[in-house]
């Protein structure tokens, strides 16, 4: 299980999410920089423990209305061959670990295998901020992912639990900044 550390990242996490976040095709904002806040979120567990794997979601403020964005993160030792330069959020230094590459996840080969495990069933939520701790809020429904199908990553988030026509869905929750709890679809299972 993740060992959470208690330390500092040099850029921050969401420091790097706000220069790489605008640059999405998915970003929603208004084309000025994001005010991000951390809102939720979870961890899954590498078998190898070699890849960190951290699905956060942050609430980005600088609009009328805030917008929930999941972003679906790896964070590895060393850089990661063979995905697209774009998958690099950035590196930064952990006060612990040393330096950190961080990806998104869903370029991350072993990111993207722990959601597909987690969907099937096979891997268990972690809590985000607290070591070898179960996440019971993290839940999916129906069956997960076979051969024939996708896992489609849901980048901007809406409060909805009422999916339809998927044969799985992984549903959490999030706190606005305004302190409402709500609950939606991180990612869905689709047909290819």
């Amino acid at each position: 299980m993740a060992s959470i550390h208690r330390t500092t990242m040099t850029p921050s996490k969401l420091e790097l999410l706000t220069g790489w976040l605008p640059k999405q095709s998915w970003y929603a904002g208004s084309g000025e920089a994001p005010d991000l806040v951390k809102a939720g979120g979870f961890r899954l567990d590498d078998p190898e423990g070699e890849v960190g794997i951290e699905f956060m979601v942050v609430a980005d403020t600088s609009g009328q209305e805030p917008v929930a964005y999941l972003l679906p993160l790896g964070y590895r030792a060393e850089a990661l061959e063979g995905i697209p330069d774009e998958a690099l959020i950035g590196t930064s230094e952990h006060g612990v670990l040393g330096t950190r590459w961080i990806y998104d996840g869903a370029h991350d080969p072993v990111v993207r295998a722990q959601l597909r495990a987690l969907l099937r069933g096979e891997a268990e939520p972690q809590q985000q901020n607290v070591s070898d701790t179960p996440d019971p809020t993290v839940v999916v429904h129906g069956t997960g992912p076979d051969q024939g199908t996708d896992v489609r990553i849901n980048r901007v988030l809406r409060a909805s639990e009422a999916g339809q026509g998927s044969p799985a869905r992984l549903v959490a929750g999030w706190t606005w900044p305004d302190g409402t709890a709500v609950r939606g679809e991180l990612a869905t299972v689709t047909p290819r």
